[in-house]
């Protein structure tokens, strides 16, 4: 078992079992999806576009609408994305916005690319490295659901998320020979932004614990 598999072993148990932590995660994992899809959309050329690129970024949007619909089966109200309706806020609204920018300088610093092929290949190393996060993300949360007789469920997003890896894994052996070794440097990029982001979703989840424990005994 991976490391990041043990920390939410533990972790979503905990989510999974208290509704209003359940509502802000589910609520963050939303406003993730909806941030890629919009990056997607950003991204593409008015003419230039594939389907792959197209069906990529309907399936984000509609990853972002159906965990937003899930919150409903905890009956607790998260009706945007303000702060007070997410866990580890800050690092979930900067998170895909900082790993494109560092890809960028990577492919530009250290690659020599520029322009339209630097974006390019950022949309599909970032892809790359979220899709394989999101694998074992998406994979640990629902073991805990499953686990908790849970009715929320995304057994669907986890099999379009491995879909999604497959394609970008194929469009990146054709956009260069050494894209595992970009793919690698990416990665490492990613797993940093993921540690803050794991560290501010602890900290959430430790306040809330501890006012509950608070409440209690008041």
């Amino acid at each position: 078992m991976s490391d990041m598999r043990q920390y939410f072993k533990a972790q979503m148990e905990l989510i999974v079992s208290t509704p209003e932590l359940h509502a802000r995660w589910l609520n963050s994992l939303s406003l993730m999806e909806n941030t890629g899809a919009r990056k997607i959309s950003r991204f593409e050329d008015p003419v230039h576009t594939n389907i792959i690129v197209l069906k990529h970024a309907a399936e984000e949007a509609r990853h972002a609408y159906y965990l937003k619909k899930q919150i409903a089966k905890l009956h607790i109200e998260c009706p945007d994305y303000s702060f007070e309706y997410l866990l580890a806020p800050i690092q979930s609204y900067q998170y895909l916005r900082k790993l494109d920018a560092a890809a960028c300088r990577y492919l530009k610093d250290e690659r020599g690319y520029k322009g339209r092929q630097m974006y390019y290949g950022a949309y599909l190393l970032v892809t790359y490295a979220i899709e394989v996060r999101a694998d074992e993300l998406y994979g640990a949360y629902q073991q805990a659901l499953t686990a908790a007789h849970n009715r929320v469920n995304v057994k669907s997003i986890i099999a379009e998320e491995e879909g999604h890896l497959e394609e970008m894994t194929r469009m990146l052996e054709g956009f260069h020979p050494e894209w595992q070794q970009m793919a690698t440097a990416v990665r490492e990029i990613e797993s940093a932004l993921f540690k803050q982001w794991l560290g501010a979703i602890k900290k959430d989840i430790d306040t809330v614990v501890t006012d509950k424990v608070t409440a209690a005994y008041n």
